[in-house]
């Protein structure tokens, strides 16, 4: 029958698309470490030098603030290659770790940044998978030279030409319009993108448009890294996904009738995930009750993204939470916009859920 063949194709597209996502993933989860661990430590460094805030030498005037600039900067600047890197291997396996950790770091030396590192990791991985197929055709006796000559040097050839030519010029230049476009931002743009971002970090809890905002919120701390690494946009992020564990643990204590008894025991744990920024504490109560719980949490999320921008608040780090608040920019003003968008998701929640009957 056709409509078994049709339905061979979606299957074949859905898991390219969910290989694309696993590779991707694959990269973000090794680079989380470094961004954290590198964003934070800068983060410490400016808190320790506000002697010298607002002159040239702010993170780095005293010898103490200078440790944690450098020890954190080179964590940081290792972002690019090792996502570009571990992408790659997921694709190619560890012939293509090196053309991915080299091409990574060709993309932050060239200007094409974050979105250059995501190319490179693809196509140090495919790159490997093509010549994997070229080189099948020279005889057994060569095989040990494969992985210790072959691939090394023609891969990173290839990679280098590719890069450079190919890749880091448009992308170079799409970083600089894309990095005018938000300094030229107004307010008004700036809270309607804040919503949106919110927004998104709460549509799918973890799927691919909440990493899409987040990579987003993550490219755009690398690309501030100049100054202190600290960015608005992340912090729209990273409060959008703090919502919506917050606003179900709320909802479960205010509305009481409207959840079962097992699930009002792990409303609890949702205020812990929520205030760790991890998102994913929303899932089980979205998967039961979709069409009342995900649009309440996106509109609290959204909320929350809008007045963090409005506040300008920004935060130096990707993932942390409430335990990052510490070196938010205007973190009173973060918690409150926090708070704002969990209660009116938690009341719109209560209100558009059925009693439960036990």
């Amino acid at each position: 029958g056709g409509s078994e063949a049709t339905s061979d194709v979606a299957d074949a597209e859905e898991s390219l698309g969910r290989q694309i996502y696993r590779h991707l993933m694959n990269g973000v989860s090794h680079m989380l470490p470094f961004v954290i661990g590198g964003g934070i430590l800068i983060a410490l460094a400016f808190m320790f030098d506000m002697e010298f805030a607002g002159t040239a030498k702010f993170g780095s005037g005293t010898s103490l603030a200078a440790f944690f600039k450098n020890i954190g900067g080179l964590a940081f600047s290792m972002m690019m290659p090792i996502l570009a890197g571990y992408i790659a291997m997921s694709i190619g396996e560890r012939p293509a770790l090196m053309l991915g950790i080299v091409g990574g770091f060709l993309a932050a030396s060239g200007g094409s940044g974050f979105f250059g590192a995501l190319f490179a990791g693809f196509i140090g991985g495919y790159l490997i998978l093509v010549l994997r197929k070229v080189f099948s055709v020279l005889p057994d006796s060569l095989e040990g030279l494969k992985p210790i000559l072959l691939y090394p040097v023609i891969g990173l050839l290839l990679m280098g030409i590719l890069m450079t030519y190919v890749i880091n010029p448009p992308t170079a230049a799409f970083n600089q319009w894309l990095a005018g476009a938000l300094a030229s931002m107004s307010t008004t743009s700036k809270v309607l993108m804040g919503f949106v971002l919110g927004a998104m970090m709460s549509i799918d809890f973890g799927g691919p448009l909440n990493k899409a905002a987040y990579v987003f919120g993550t490219a755009s701390l690398a690309a501030a890294d100049g100054s202190a690494v600290s960015s608005e946009i992340m912090a729209a992020v990273m409060i959008g996904g703090m919502v919506p564990p917050l606003a179900i643990a709320l909802c479960t204590m205010l509305f009481k009738s409207k959840f079962t008894s097992k699930e009002r025991q792990s409303g609890v744990t949702n205020f812990i995930m929520g205030l760790s920024f991890i998102t994913e504490g929303a899932i089980p109560f979205a998967a039961s009750d979709p069409l009342r719980v995900i649009p309440t949490c996106a509109l609290g999320s959204g909320v929350a993204g809008a007045l963090s921008m409005a506040f300008g608040c920004s935060v130096p780090a990707p993932h942390g939470g409430v335990f990052v608040f510490g070196v938010v920019q205007n973190w009173p003003m973060y918690f409150a916009a926090l708070a704002a968008g969990s209660v009116l998701a938690a009341v719109l929640m209560g209100f558009v859920k059925k009693n439960v009957n036990e």
